[in-house]
């Protein structure tokens, strides 16, 4: 293990290949691919009768576009040189990829919470994609350009000064590092802390026996079934429950011991295919539905397909020495969220379904919550992106050399300066796809189901 000094002397000189000024000077590559291109390609291996729900949902706006446009991005940042300073990327670091949910503790925290593309990379792809979303959304919200770019420059900054900090942690301390909501309160102004009250709690409701009431009622024969709302919610024929039934067995080998004694005080009851996110739209998911104890004991799983990173075709595969690739789609969702998040699903496993197919389960709702960013006021927004820039740097700090990345920072905002601007020009190219998106749709290229 190299010395703190020769650690940071190794971000610093990172800076050499790609000083942190030239961050914030982007423009479209001369060949960049065309965005509508990317994602039709992204969308031959998903479901087709779901296509125009992913495009109406990106059609909304800018922001909703951005979401979903991760693919497009990826492809951006790799015609650009980066630091080479690796960590474990969330890779669709934008603002509501991050919220709150319980520790297996019943703890609330606040933390990057989306997996899906996942993968080792360098950690200022993340930081850019924070940056931008929250640039395009206080764009959606109104707001001057003066204060679009300070919102972007907060995001920045609070990643750097939360990196500069977890630097001079020992080992254990940056593991064991967590944003606890109960800490949060007493940092809120008090204008805004009973609307930050109200989220947790709205989170702290979410739970299973929440989406019982939601997503259940009973069939003529008085067993619980999931609602059928079509076509977001499909139920699986009952002839097909045996072969979810098979998926779920292998997806229960892949817990710890005691994850699986737990699981197996649950019986499966019923499944049903659901349409999720923006980006996932397309990607074959399932809710299922176990019984505990009795009726009012649920548990609800989800049960996601996991293909490559959109972040794969344009990085290496690294992994420290001496151990194998990540292979499995599933696995290496697992094996990021466990990296990045503070604390994770007690349910979190993967497995193979039919054709070969990947997936990944968890718990659908342990009293994860989000924020209603088109409703934060320009102060709010700062302030909840200055939360999602410690969030990064923290998760960020578990899996990648977070000394070296200080290096690089170094102490002066030149880095978060340069991120600003990129966020800036990127809100740019993000209005002219998003508008390219709805010309697509008004001449009848795509087809959008709007309002789903």
């Amino acid at each position: 293990m190299t010395s703190p000094t020769e650690r940071r002397r190794r971000g610093r000189a990172a800076r050499d290949r790609i000083p942190r000024s030239a961050h914030g000077r982007w423009i479209p590559a001369a060949d960049r691919p065309d965005p509508l291109t990317v994602l039709a390609q992204q969308a031959v291996d998903r479901l087709a009768d779901l296509s125009p729900i992913r495009y109406g949902r990106m059609a909304d706006s800018p922001f909703a576009y951005l979401r979903g446009a991760a693919a497009v991005m990826a492809a951006d940042f790799a015609a650009v040189p980066e630091t080479g300073l690796t960590v474990q990327l969330c890779g669709d670091a934008h603002l509501l990829n991050f919220g709150l949910y319980a520790s297996p503790e019943r703890a609330l925290l606040f933390d990057v919470n989306d997996f899906d593309e996942t993968y080792p990379g360098p950690f200022e792809w993340d930081v850019k994609r924070l940056a931008a979303s929250v640039a395009v959304a206080a764009r959606d919200n109104g707001q001057t350009e003066e204060r679009v770019r300070r919102a972007a420059l907060t995001a920045a900054q609070g990643y750097a000064r939360a990196m500069r900090r977890l630097a001079g942690f020992g080992e254990l301390d940056v593991w064991y590092a967590r944003i606890d909501t109960a800490d949060l309160l007493p940092l809120v102004r008090k204008g805004r802390r009973k609307l930050v009250e109200d989220s947790l709690d709205k989170a702290r409701r979410r739970t299973s026996l929440q989406a019982f009431g939601k997503l259940t009622e009973k069939d003529e024969e008085g067993r619980r079934r999931i609602v059928s709302d079509p076509p977001l919610i499909e139920p699986v024929p009952r002839d097909e429950l045996r072969r979810v039934g098979k998926i779920f067995g292998d997806y229960r080998a892949t817990l710890a011991e005691d994850r699986r004694v737990l699981l197996d005080r649950f019986r499966l009851v019923d499944a049903a295919r659901k349409v999720v996110g923006v980006g996932s739209v397309g990607t074959r998911c399932f809710i299922l539905l176990l019984e505990g104890r009795d009726e009012r004991d649920p548990l609800f799983l989800q049960i996601k397909e996991a293909g490559r990173s959109v972040l794969e075709p344009y990085l290496p595969t690294t992994r420290p020495a001496g151990e194998a690739p990540v292979v499995h789609g599933g696995h290496r969702v697992v094996t990021g969220q466990r990296l990045l998040q503070a604390a994770s699903d007690i349910f979190l496993g993967w497995t193979t379904g039919p054709a070969g197919r990947h997936f990944y389960g968890r718990q659908l709702r342990d009293m994860k919550g989000s924020v209603d960013v088109a409703a934060l006021t320009p102060g709010a927004l700062r302030a909840y992106a200055d939360l999602c820039g410690r969030a990064l740097a923290r998760a960020h700090a578990r899996s990648g050399d977070r000394i070296a990345v200080a290096g690089y920072l170094g102490s002066s905002d030149a880095f978060a300066e340069a991120v600003a601007d990129f966020a800036v020009l990127y809100a740019d190219r993000t209005a002219a796809d998003h508008a390219a998106l709805l010309a697509a749709i008004d001449a009848g290229r795509l087809t959008a189901r709007r309002g789903v």
